[in-house]
C-alpha cells in the first residue's frame, strides 16, 4: 500500500513538473526580458518613466514589424538579407508620390507594392532558381540600395504631406501610430502563420522539406509567397521609418536586416527551421530596444552597445543549439 501511495504522488508530480518546465522553456525570452527591466529600472529610475516606455516601444516597431517576416523566412531555413535597402528603396519611391494628402493612398500603395516585387524576387530566384537564399537575398541587398540611389539621385526626396507624416508621427489616444501598426499587423502575422493552411505549410518546410513535397505542398509555391510577404513588410516598415524622418533617405536602413534577423533569433526562431512565433520575436525586438535605450541612459558607448547585442545573438543560437541536441 505504501509503495503504491508513493507510486501515486509520483505520477501526480511529474505532470506538474513537465507542465512547469515547459512553461519556463516556452517564457525564457520573456523572463530575460523582465530582468532587463528589473535590472534597468534600478540603474537608471528614467527608465520606468511612461514616455520613455513608450518611446522605446516606438523605436523597435520599425524592425519588429521586419522581423515578421525574417521570422517566416527563418522557419523556412531560409533568410533575407535584403530588408534594409527593401526600407531605402520603398522610402524613396514612396515619398516621391506622398507630396499631397490626395495621393496618400496611392503613395502607400506602391510602396507596399515595390516592397512585396523586392521580396517576389528574392522568392522566386531562390525557389525557382534553387540558389541558396543567402546568396539571392544578398544580391537583393545591394540592388535595392543601388536602385534607392538612382531613384531618388542620392539625394533625400522630402516636402511630403501632412497625412503622410502622420503615420509615423501622429498620436492616437496619447500612443504613437506605429505602435498601433505594429500591434495590428503582428495579430494578422500570427494568425496567418498559426490558423491556416499557408502557415502549416510553412513549418512543414521547415521541419521536413523533403516530406513537404512527398505530402503534396508546394514548396516553390510556398517559398514565394513567404519571401514576397518579408518583402511587403520590409516595405510597411520602410513607409513608417520615411515617414518618421520626414524623408526618403537612399541612405536610410542600414542594418536593419541584422536587427530583424537578431529578433527572430532572439526570440526563440530556431535557424534549423520549423520553429518560430511572432510573439517571441516582437519581445526579441523588445529586449534588443529595452537594451539599447537602457545603455543609452547608462551612457555607455554605442561601440559597447554593438559588443554586447553580439553576445546576446550568439549566446541566444547557442542556446537554440543546446534545445535542439535536447
Amino acid at each position: 500500500m505504501l509503495n503504491l501511495k508513493v507510486d501515486t504522488e509520483k505520477n501526480g508530480t511529474q505532470p506538474v513538473l513537465n507542465v512547469a518546465k515547459n512553461i519556463l522553456i516556452k517564457s525564457e525570452t520573456l523572463i530575460i526580458l523582465l530582468v532587463m527591466v528589473i535590472i534597468l529600472s534600478i540603474l537608471s529610475p528614467t527608465f520606468l518613466h511612461p514616455q520613455n516606455l513608450i518611446n522605446v516601444v516606438r523605436q523597435i516597431s520599425v524592425i519588429a514589424i521586419i522581423a515578421m517576416g525574417s521570422t517566416m523566412a527563418i522557419i523556412t531555413t531560409g533568410i533575407d538579407l535584403s530588408p534594409g535597402s527593401v526600407v531605402a528603396l520603398v522610402g524613396v519611391v514612396t515619398a516621391t508620390y506622398a507630396h499631397s494628402d490626395s495621393q496618400l493612398l496611392l503613395a502607400i500603395l506602391i510602396g507596399l507594392f515595390t516592397g512585396a516585387f523586392a521580396g517576389f524576387i528574392n522568392g522566386s530566384i531562390s525557389a525557382l532558381g534553387k540558389i541558396p537564399p543567402f546568396i539571392a537575398t544578398l544580391g537583393m541587398y545591394t540592388a535595392a540600395r543601388g536602385a534607392a540611389l538612382i531613384f531618388s539621385d542620392g539625394r533625400p526626396v522630402t516636402d511630403l504631406s501632412h497625412g503622410f507624416e502622420f503615420i509615423g508621427g501622429g498620436y492616437i489616444l496619447g500612443i504613437p501610430c506605429p505602435i498601433y501598426i505594429m500591434i495590428v499587423t503582428g495579430v494578422l502575422v500570427h494568425i496567418l502563420l498559426k490558423h491556416t493552411k499557408f502557415g502549416k505549410h510553412v513549418y512543414a518546410i521547415g521541419g521536413n522539406t523533403q516530406a513537404a513535397v512527398v505530402s503534396g505542398i508546394n514548396v516553390e509555391r510556398t517559398l514565394i509567397y513567404v519571401y514576397s510577404l518579408a518583402g511587403l513588410l520590409a516595405g510597411l516598415g520602410g513607409i513608417i521609418l520615411t515617414s518618421r524622418l520626414d524623408a526618403g533617405q537612399p541612405t536610410s536602413g542600414v542594418g536593419y536586416e541584422l536587427d530583424a534577423i537578431a529578433s527572430a533569433v532572439i526570440g526563440g526562431t530556431s535557424l534549423s527551421g520549423g520553429i518560430g512565433t511572432i510573439g517571441g520575436t516582437m519581445i526579441g525586438a523588445l529586449i534588443i530596444g529595452v537594451l539599447n535605450n537602457g545603455l543609452d541612459l547608462l551612457n555607455v558607448s554605442p561601440y559597447w552597445q554593438q559588443i554586447l547585442k553580439g553576445v546576446i545573438i550568439v549566446g541566444a543560437v547557442l542556446l537554440d543549439k543546446i534545445k535542439n541536441k535536447k
